[in-house]
């Protein structure tokens, strides 16, 4: 299978490389110094369950040398998804699918006024990554995607791509509801990844802090009430899951704190912005992920507009 990774970065850099080993034929869309090292040295991948060293695969910044594929693992920052759909339509033919693997739940919709609808799969992505120098992947845990068609059906080409990433050594899942899947993970990326840069806390440090998790759990409530008013349930018993879950993480930074840390811009749109959107339609205040939001969009701005050393 002929496929693409946009957005090469700790989440497009491990599954490519997981599909480029298992024998596809992987181009991988990076830029700056991360493309320099991969054209250099190939994409490294080191991970407690085996190292990889991707040098085969093509390199580029430039889809129009690609030529169409049959998959593409759209993977990158949810404020890039309308700017990078328009370059990567050299990629796109009518037997395309486009795995979407970001974080936030509104990216499928932007994706779907570019592409075919029915191209898009969105998905829920399970793993702990880290793009931890120029063409180096860190991997330390998971490594799971859930994924569907955003009709709840099932065909042909979702279990085609499921054949792949499971031949490929990827745990899968194809699930009908998947939006509310995407919506059961902004439970836990709203307030963990919001809450790791305000505090510069790693999960460990906020699981094992009484007042970030109090904290935590109000941002919960406010992302169920959020889903409720898309008519989308999440249970109660979920905010228990989660801090267990969050408990065997130790000390992971969330992908919102690492961007902080690189002088990159933060997807708090994505994860805060639109809770507090979505109970603002709804006539519902939001005073914590508002708070979060004003607070991350000062910091940001305030980041970027440093000089880099």
């Amino acid at each position: 299978m002929r496929i693409a990774v946009v957005g090469t970065g700790a989440v497009g850099g491990y599954f490519g490389a997981k599909l480029a080993a298992a024998g596809h034929d992987l181009a991988f869309i990076a830029r700056g110094r991360h493309l320099q090292a991969l054209c250099a040295n190939g994409l490294q991948v080191i991970s407690p369950i085996g190292d990889m060293l991707i040098s085969s695969a093509q390199f580029t910044d430039d889809t129009a040398k690609i030529g169409d594929v049959d998959l593409v693992l759209f993977c990158v920052k949810s404020y890039d998804t309308e700017v990078v759909a328009e370059q990567i339509k050299p990629l796109v033919a009518d037997r395309t699918r486009i795995l979407s693997l970001q974080n936030g739940v509104d990216n499928p919709d932007k994706l779907a006024r570019v592409f075919n609808p029915g191209q898009i799969l969105p998905a829920v992505v399970y793993v702990g990554a880290q793009l931890t120098a120029p063409g180096v992947v860190s991997h330390s845990n998971g490594g799971r995607i859930v994924f569907g068609q955003r009709d709840g059906s099932t065909g042909e080409s979702s279990k085609l791509l499921w054949q792949t990433l499971n031949d490929a050594g990827i745990s899968c899942e194809i699930n009908a509801a998947i939006e509310q899947m995407q919506w059961a993970k902004l439970l836990w990326n709203a307030p963990f990844c919001a809450i790791s840069c305000l505090a510069r806390a790693n999960v460990k440090q906020i699981v094992e802090s009484e007042s970030l998790t109090a904290l935590a759990r109000d941002c919960m409530a406010e992302v169920q009430a959020a889903a409720r008013a898309r008519a989308i349930k999440l249970r109660r018993e979920q905010f228990d899951e989660i801090m267990a879950f969050s408990r065997g993480l130790g000390e992971f930074k969330p992908s919102m704190l690492q961007d902080l840390e690189a002088g990159k811009p933060l997807e708090y749109e994505a994860f805060n912005g639109i809770v507090m959107q979505t109970l603002r339609q709804a006539g519902a205040p939001a005073p914590i992920n508002q708070a979060f939001y004003a607070m991350l969009k000062f910091l940001d701005q305030t980041v970027r507009a440093q000089p880099n050393p």
